[in-house]
């Protein structure tokens, strides 16, 4: 005789939503996740937003077909009772499908083997250049040219997070720490612990750790209550210096995003230096120690401190192009309080991601962002694929009527400067007493 299938509901899934009780549904069958959230190759932070409801659309994401089988030691018997699927999750799901069978997760192309050429080519001409050739404006070059080469080598960090770019895992994991932190200095353990979470909880402003900027910068007035960061765990306090700060994002934003490297670095030693669960914590030093050895070498080659000062400028400064493209994929897009909520993937990753419309000869530059709608609903698939697949995401957003977002880079600067300016107008209002002059009017009121 069968046994018999047990049953909770929705409601009773909502109280397994925490470290130690964390229960998910996927396809309907709950699993238990409390012991292994902590051994998640994604990370916790994943599993935590969405704990206690039903992830399927972000497990069919993030996943291939075979870790299904991987997941059945963690089921527990139980079955969600009012299980069901919109139209809109059905219609994803065959997409993924499709995809997959057409084989467009395993044809990569050869983006990997020209940008490592590429990347081996700048690193190779800028070295030369600083130790063999003289003048202020060759070495002001080359210090450009080490800024593109970190942010090309930041594209195939990015595509070594989603999937496998290299032809094992050993070989992607080097491909990795090579890229990562050997070249560019910036921990790719802590990049994807990052990353993983943005892509789970995208434009949540107390979940999403790609809105959390304070003090710097604030998207929307809702920062103004001093939320806690269930990302990183703390308030975001919005206190005088913050305030004064955010008042002024929309002129400082491009000369933040041009020192906005020394945060990533920052950031990558403080994740390796605490007590988190760090994968490969030791190969992670290590990488970043060889970062920190040839580049203060490098700049110290230089024959005066005005063009050591001026190389770094120039390299944090070019790659401060990709900071900027990070931040124009979502700062101008919907946001939301609270948890991301499984039943709805589809709609708060086409309404949170904002695509770059470009030429197909220019996609080198964006790296793959251009398409962030198709990235952030397929993200395993490989860069060379999203201009492909960027019609059939366009059908689907017109047949639910969902907006697919898209501008030109120029109008995608100027949607994220009027977001940053509209927020920074609100916060002077909490900046009371300011002295309201003329000087004060032209700068401010107009700013």
């Amino acid at each position: 005789m069968a046994e018999l299938k047990r049953y909770i509901t929705s409601d009773e899934l909502k109280t397994h939503n925490k470290r130690g009780d964390l229960w998910i549904s996927i396809q309907g069958k709950i699993y238990d996740v409390s012991e292994w959230a902590f051994h998640h190759p994604g990370g916790e932070s994943p599993l935590l937003s969405l704990a206690g409801q039903d992830a399927t659309d972000a497990f069919v994401a993030f996943h291939p077909g075979s870790a299904w089988q991987y997941m059945g030691k963690f089921f527990n018997g139980f079955y969600l009772k009012d299980y069901s699927v919109s139209e809109v999750s059905k219609d994803y799901r065959k997409l993924v499908s499709e995809f997959s069978k057409m084989g467009l997760y395993e044809k990569k192309g050869h983006t990997v083997l020209i940008l490592m050429c590429l990347i081996a080519v700048l690193f190779a001409v800028s070295v030369y250049g600083v130790i063999y050739c003289e003048g202020f404006f060759l070495h002001l070059l080359c210090g450009g040219l080490m800024g593109f080469l970190w942010i090309q080598s930041g594209w195939l960090g990015h595509d070594s997070g989603h999937y496998q770019i290299m032809v094992n895992d050993k070989i992607n994991r080097f491909a990795q720490i090579l890229t990562g932190n050997c070249l560019a200095g910036i921990s790719i353990a802590w990049w994807k612990w990052n990353h993983n979470a943005h892509h789970i909880a995208c434009n949540s402003i107390d979940y999403d750790p790609d809105l959390q900027h304070m003090p710097f910068f604030a998207v929307s007035p809702k920062f103004f209550s001093s939320i806690t960061s269930c990302f990183y765990e703390r308030t975001m306090a919005f206190d005088s210096f913050a305030r004064f700060l955010v008042s002024k994002q929309h002129w400082t934003f491009y000369p933040v995003m041009c020192l906005a490297r020394i945060n990533l670095f920052t950031q990558s030693f403080l994740l390796l230096l605490s007590n988190r669960k760090v994968p490969h914590r030791r190969q992670e030093f290590f990488g970043l120690l060889v970062f920190w050895v040839w580049y203060p070498l490098l700049v110290s080659c230089l024959p005066n401190w005005g063009e050591r000062v001026m190389f770094v400028v120039a390299s944090f400064s070019v790659t401060g192009i990709q900071h900027v493209q990070f931040c124009l994929n979502h700062f101008s897009s919907d946001i939301y309080m609270g948890p991301p909520k499984g039943n709805d993937w589809f709609e708060k990753q086409t309404g949170g991601s904002l695509d770059i419309e470009c030429s197909s000869w220019m996609d080198w530059f964006h790296g793959g962002l251009q398409f962030q709608i198709e990235h952030h609903l397929f993200p395993r698939l490989p860069r060379c694929q999203l201009r492909k697949i960027s019609p059939f995401v366009k059908e689907l957003c017109k047949k639910h009527e969902l907006p697919y977002n898209i501008a030109s880079f120029w109008e995608a600067n100027v949607m994220t400067i009027r977001t940053l300016k509209n927020a920074a107008l609100q916060a002077r209002d909490f900046t009371k007493p300011v002295p309201r002059n003329l000087v004060w009017e032209a700068v401010n009121t107009h700013g």
